[in-house]
């Protein structure tokens, strides 16, 4: 009998409509609010995405998933009320949940309370529903796989052999994501009912995943990384970015065309997706939408780098003339959502922009070494991507691209702890940064953050940049708030940034409430 192996997830959501997607045990037709869609196979997994049209803007509609007919979910007993759909009401003022950094499944004793299941439990009881939920980065451990995880590699390949117990292929990623999304009730139902919208980051695939050209070198010489990459970027583009999309723009996607008409569009999708490693100009991740007068830009900053022999960019150049069109006013917030923090700690900010350069005389140097040990890869470290995207939003919080935005926010993760940051000198540019959902910084790196956040070395930070040439950026900003080395998930409104963690495995707290207020 045919049933849900993973889902649903609601993804996509607009004023009239939202998108359902599904993973299936078999082929079938998957029905959602009287609207089917027959299911497409890739290497013999079954998948739907179901677009609902017709809705009324900032309506709430429960619905239900029937497979061939068969009603499949809510599952019966279940704890948890029906999921629906809240479309996007556009004179409401938007609520933009994030975070990033999720290990699941693991042990409480070692990476604390899931704050994404307690955020759950919150809704259920009476909380206020976002409007979407911002998964920027590290949905999955691709290279740090749990028990569970471990015990399915061994059933189908000698551990052994590199990749040992890490993710291996296309296969192996389907149980990944199912592992992740599907153990937790409290965040099977959180991912039903609430719109997701997601961005990968390196451990989505491996540490230090385009950190750099030699790394990329290194990483294309081992026998098994073909295999691996190609099986990570084409579970992304059915498990994350197809989600990402409009339904306009999936109707427009060639590739997805061409998997739906294939009897199994597996062979398809890895040729796209190693096409994609390959040449990172031929796929593009990031994506934006609009919440009323809030805009919203995901940008992809991992997989679309530029790393050559001659150069090395954040993004390149076709991504990033995506991403400066974007950057326009008009709009009373502007949201620019990347896995990696724009704006760091001062003292992080100039020592990766001190590492650039010295990485750069060789694969064996130093600099490289302490690039890839310190994970130096931000967009600090990347200094002419940063000074091109900083000059861009200053111009546009100056007005020069249109009616000045009440506030700029950039929106990050991946560092493992969170904080807020303003722009100096009264412009209306922030950075809140929310990581970990469960994945907390342990250690010698937790110490060492916490000691760069230190205003007081800020001065001699860029004093010391400054002898591998680091100028001043475009301007300055400090840190206001935080750090904080909690499990947490922070909510954007236009006026405030609030953080929660985990009280209990059913209960949030505070951790801060701050305002989006210029210095």
């Amino acid at each position: 009998m045919t049933g849900l192996v993973l889902g649903p997830l609601l993804r996509w959501v607009g004023e009239h409509g939202a998108t359902v997607w599904v993973e299936t045990s078999e082929s079938c037709e998957v029905t959602v609010l009287g609207r089917t869609e027959p299911t497409f196979a890739v290497h013999g997994h079954h998948y739907a995405l179901v677009d609902v049209d017709g809705l009324e803007p900032g309506s709430t509609t429960p619905y239900e998933v029937h497979l061939d007919g068969r009603r499949v979910w809510p599952e019966a007993g279940t704890e948890f009320p029906p999921s629906a759909i809240r479309t996007v009401d556009p004179a409401r003022p938007s609520a933009v949940a994030f975070g990033s950094c999720r290990v699941a499944p693991a042990a409480t004793e070692t990476h604390g309370i899931d704050a994404l299941s307690a955020f759950a439990h919150e809704l259920k009881n009476g909380a206020a529903f976002p409007d979407v939920l911002l998964m920027i980065g590290d949905q999955v451990y691709a290279d740090g796989t749990g028990d569970r995880m471990k015990a399915f590699i061994r059933g189908r390949r000698d551990i052994t052999v590199p990749p040992g117990d890490e993710i291996a292929d296309f296969e192996e990623y389907t149980e990944l994501y199912r592992l992740a999304w599907t153990t937790d009730p409290a965040v099977r139902w959180l991912l039903s009912t609430v719109p997701t919208r997601s961005v990968f980051d390196d451990h989505d695939v491996r540490d230090d995943w385009n950190t750099s050209y030699s790394w990329r070198q290194s990483m294309d010489a081992l026998p098994w990384w073909r295999r691996r990459i190609v099986g990570g970027i084409g579970a992304y583009w059915v498990y994350q970015h197809l989600g990402n999309l409009s339904p306009e723009e999936r109707r427009a996607d060639k590739i997805l065309a061409a998997v739906r008409g294939a009897a199994d569009g597996g062979a398809v999708l890895d040729e796209f997706a190693d096409l994609a490693d390959r040449e990172p100009a031929t796929a593009r991740w990031s994506f934006r939408f609009d919440l009323g007068r809030t805009r919203v830009v995901v940008v992809d900053s991992r997989a679309s780098r530029l790393l050559t022999a001659d150069r090395r960019a954040m993004l390149d150049d076709a991504e990033h003339a995506w991403l400066d069109r974007q950057l326009t006013g008009g709009v009373d917030q502007l949201l620019i959502a990347s896995s990696l923090p724009f704006l760091l700690p001062p003292v992080i900010h100039y020592a990766e922009a001190w590492n650039e350069p010295l990485a750069a005389r060789g694969a064996d140097g130093f600099g490289e070494k302490l690039r890839r040990y310190a994970d130096l890869e931000h967009w600090a470290a990347f200094r002419a991507s940063f000074a091109k995207v900083a000059e861009a939003v200053v111009e546009v919080a100056r007005g020069g691209r249109g009616v000045p935005p009440k506030t700029i926010a950039f929106l990050g993760g991946d560092i493992h702890y969170s904080y807020l940051a303003k722009a100096r000198g009264g412009l209306p540019i922030f950075q809140a940064v929310c990581s970990p959902f469960r994945n907390p910084l342990n250690g010698p790196f937790k110490w060492a953050n916490r000691i760069a956040c230190l205003r007081v070395l800020n001065g001699p930070a860029r004093l010391f940049a400054r002898t591998t040439g680091v100028r001043r950026p475009p301007f300055s900003w400090r840190l206001t708030d935080g750090p904080w080395f909690h499990n947490a998930i922070a909510t954007v409104t236009p006026d405030s940034v609030v953080w929660h963690t985990p009280k209990t495995g059913t209960a949030l707290r505070v951790l801060r409430s701050a305002p989006l207020t210029p210095n």
